[in-house]
C-alpha cells in the first residue's frame, strides 16, 4: 500500500513538473527558413508527412495525394503517374514530422526546397518548424497536386516567403504566446477558427514588409494573399504548440499526452513517461460539415498533425473562446462551452496565459492526463478539416473528431505495468 501511494505522489510529482514545462513555455517567432538547410535530419530525397510513420501500400488518398504533389513540386517527376512510379521505387524516404520537429496540417507534406517558420522555445531552447500556410480548398495538404497547386506554392517559396523574410528581419521576433493569447480573445480557438490571429500577424508584419526593399508589386501580392487566407496563422500556432510541448516528453512517472497525431491510417498518441514510442488505433471519421456537392461518403478518415493545437490546451479544448467555430464544424454555440468545459475533466491544469472570456476569462484546460482519459472516459475533443478519400481533389468540409479510445486504453496498460 506505502509503494502504491508512494508511486501515486511520483506520478502526481512527475505530472506537475510535465505541464509546468508546458504552461512556462515561451514559443518565439525567430525566422524563415528552408526545410532542407534548417529542418534536423532533412534529406535531399525525403519527404515528411503528418502522424506516425506509415507506408505508401498504408497511405490514405490524400497523403498519397500530397505525396505525389510534393514530388511534382520539388520536380522529381514530370506527371502524376511518374510521381507514383517514384514514391514507390524505394528511392524516397518518408518519415514523420514529428520525428524531425515540425508539425504539419492535414498530410502534413515537407519537401526539401519549402520553406518553413521557425518558431523556439525561449524558456528551453527547443525549436520547431511549420511550412507556410496555402489557405482552403484545393491545396496540397488535403492532397490536391493540380498545376494550380503546384504553381501556388512555387509562388509561395518564390515570393511570399522571401517578402515575409524580409519584414520580419525589419521587425524582430515575434512572441506567439501573446499573439495566441489575444487571437483567442477576439474569438480564435487557434486550430479551425484564425482569423484573429491572422489579422495580428498582418499588423505585426505589414509596415516591416512595406519598408522592406522587396518590390512594390510582390509586396502588394503578398498583402492580398494574407487578406484573402483566414487560416495563415495556422500553421504558426502548431509550431507554436509543437515547441512549447515537446519539453514535457521522457518525463518518469508522467502520465501526460505530450503528442497526438494522425495519418489517414492511424490515430497516434505519445506519453511522457512512455518515451517515444506511438500507441494507435485506425483513424476515425470526422462528423461535421461539408461543402456543397460533397457528403460523408466523399470523405477520407481523420488527419494531420494539428491536434498538437489540443494537446497543448487550445483548438477543441478552446472552443467556448470561439462560439462561431460552430459554423464552420457543426454544433452549436452551447456545445462549444461544453467541450471546454469536459475537457477540464481530462486535463492537468490550467494555462493562465490563455484565458476565455465566457468562462469568467479562466485559462484553457491544459495538459491532457492518460490515466484521467481512461479513468473517466472522456475523450480529448478536436475540431479538423476533412479531405477527399481520392487523392487529388482537396478540401471537402470541417468537422469534430473523437479519437479512439483503443490507444488509450493500450497507452494506460503499459503505464500501470511500468508504473504501478
Amino acid at each position: 500500500m506505502e509503494v502504491r501511494e508512494k508511486r501515486g505522489e511520483d506520478i502526481e510529482k512527475a505530472n506537475q513538473e510535465a505541464v509546468e514545462r508546458i504552461v512556462s513555455a515561451r514559443p518565439t517567432l525567430v525566422g524563415i527558413g528552408q526545410a532542407l538547410l534548417d529542418v534536423p535530419g532533412m534529406g535531399e530525397r525525403m519527404l515528411l508527412h503528418a502522424g506516425r510513420p506509415v507506408t505508401w501500400e498504408r497511405l490514405c488518398g490524400p497523403l498519397r495525394g500530397g505525396v505525389i504533389g510534393g514530388i511534382l513540386y520539388e520536380g522529381w517527376a514530370r506527371n502524376p503517374e511518374e510521381a507514383v512510379e517514384l514514391a514507390v521505387s524505394g528511392e524516397l524516404s518518408f518519415e514523420p514530422c514529428h520525428h524531425h520537429q515540425p508539425v504539419g496540417p492535414m498530410a502534413g507534406i515537407i519537401t526539401p526546397s519549402m520553406p518553413v517558420w521557425i518558431l523556439e522555445n525561449k524558456t528551453f531552447g527547443n525549436k520547431a518548424f511549420a511550412t507556410l500556410n496555402e489557405g482552403l480548398g484545393k491545396v496540397l495538404r488535403y492532397g490536391a497536386y493540380a498545376k494550380e497547386v503546384i504553381e501556388k506554392l512555387k509562388w509561395m517559396e518564390g515570393t511570399l516567403a522571401p517578402v515575409l523574410t524580409k519584414g520580419l528581419s525589419l521587425r524582430g521576433e515575434a512572441d506567439m504566446k501573446s499573439l495566441i493569447s489575444q487571437a483567442l480573445q477576439m474569438g480564435d480557438e487557434g486550430h479551425n477558427r484564425n482569423r484573429g490571429g491572422t489579422s495580428l500577424l498582418f499588423r505585426e508584419l505589414c509596415s516591416a514588409m512595406v519598408q522592406g526593399d522587396a518590390k512594390r508589386e510582390e509586396i502588394s501580392q503578398v498583402l492580398d494573399f494574407l487578406h484573402g487566407n483566414d487560416h495563415f496563422f495556422l500553421n504558426l500556432t502548431m509550431a507554436s504548440a509543437k515547441c512549447s510541448v515537446d519539453p514535457s516528453a521522457g518525463i518518469e512517472y508522467s502520465s501526460l499526452i505530450y503528442c497526438m497525431a494522425r495519418n489517414g491510417t492511424d490515430f497516434g498518441i505519445r506519453v511522457s513517461g512512455l518515451g517515444d514510442r506511438w500507441y494507435t488505433a485506425p483513424a476515425p471519421m470526422v462528423q461535421g460539415l461539408y461543402l456543397p456537392g460533397f457528403s460523408e461518403e466523399d470523405a477520407a478518415p481523420d488527419m494531420g498533425d494539428s491536434a498538437i493545437t489540443e494537446t497543448y490546451g487550445i483548438g477543441g479544448f478552446a472552443m467556448a473562446a470561439a462560439p462561431a467555430i460552430v459554423k464552420f464544424v457543426g454544433g452549436s454555440a452551447k456545445d462549444a462551452l461544453t467541450t471546454t468545459r469536459r475537457m477540464s475533466e481530462i486535463t492537468l491544469a490550467e494555462n493562465n496565459a490563455y484565458r476565455i472570456p465566457y468562462l469568467d476569462f479562466r485559462g484553457t484546460p491544459t495538459g491532457i492526463d492518460l490515466l484521467k482519459v481512461v479513468e473517466t472516459g472522456i475523450l480529448p475533443a478536436i475540431n479538423t478539416g476533412i479531405a477527399h478519400k481520392e487523392p487529388g481533389i482537396g478540401m471537402v468540409g470541417a468537422g469534430l473528431v473523437k479519437p479512439p479510445a483503443a490507444c488509450f486504453l493500450d497507452a494506460a496498460h503499459d503505464f500501470i505495468i511500468k508504473y504501478l
